[in-house]
């Protein structure tokens, strides 16, 4: 039995997700409501960093055809893999690259057993996971590029939570006996 490896899918190494948008689609500025996170990946993790690249060569080879038959210079297209020291002024993005990742389908969501996560405050924003990504070719209204879409999401850990909501656990950790009020 023979199996084809695709070769524009990428299983990450262990990211951080932001602007986790994985549990019901949202719509952006009236467009088609789509399932998005924004994958932060350390510099540190080249085994990933060289996946995605190669990920996103094989993407420009098989969408040729989009850009009318040739394969553009790289530099010509936008690219999904940028640089979170340039492009963010944000800490969580501070020696790191960042990839948006999204789908018009709902990713699975598991945990380290491969188990279905069904509390939706378990996997959020600022928290560890593996994710499953696919790049390809878009040539739409003048934007030419490669585009990153988002597979199946595995938390590994816990994480500080960004965009600075706290937990219910931490807003309501001193013991009922300390309430002012008592």
């Amino acid at each position: 039995m023979s199996t084809i490896k695709n070769t524009t899918k990428v299983v990450t190494g262990v990211v951080r997700l932001s602007y986790a948008n994985i549990w019901e689609p949202a719509s952006i500025n009236g467009g088609t409501p789509k399932y998005s996170v924004s994958l932060i990946i350390p510099k540190s993790d080249t085994k990933t960093i060289e996946a995605i690249n190669a990920a996103v060569d094989a993407a420009i080879q098989e969408g040729a055809a989009k850009f009318g038959g040739k394969i553009p210079n790289k530099a010509a297209l936008k690219l999904p893999l940028r640089d979170g020291d340039v492009e963010r002024d944000d800490d969580a993005y501070k020696g790191a690259y960042f990839v948006n990742a999204n789908s018009t389908s709902a990713p699975q969501i598991v945990d380290r057993a491969v188990q279905p996560i069904l509390d939706r405050g378990e996997v959020y924003s600022g928290c560890y996971a593996r994710v499953s990504i696919n790049f390809y070719a878009f040539n739409s209204n003048g934007n030419r590029g490669i585009a990153c879409g988002l597979g199946n999401i595995q938390k590994v850990r816990d994480g500080e939570p960004l965009g600075g909501k706290s937990s219910a656990a931490s807003d309501f950790a001193t013991d009922l006996d300390d309430d002012f009020l008592s």
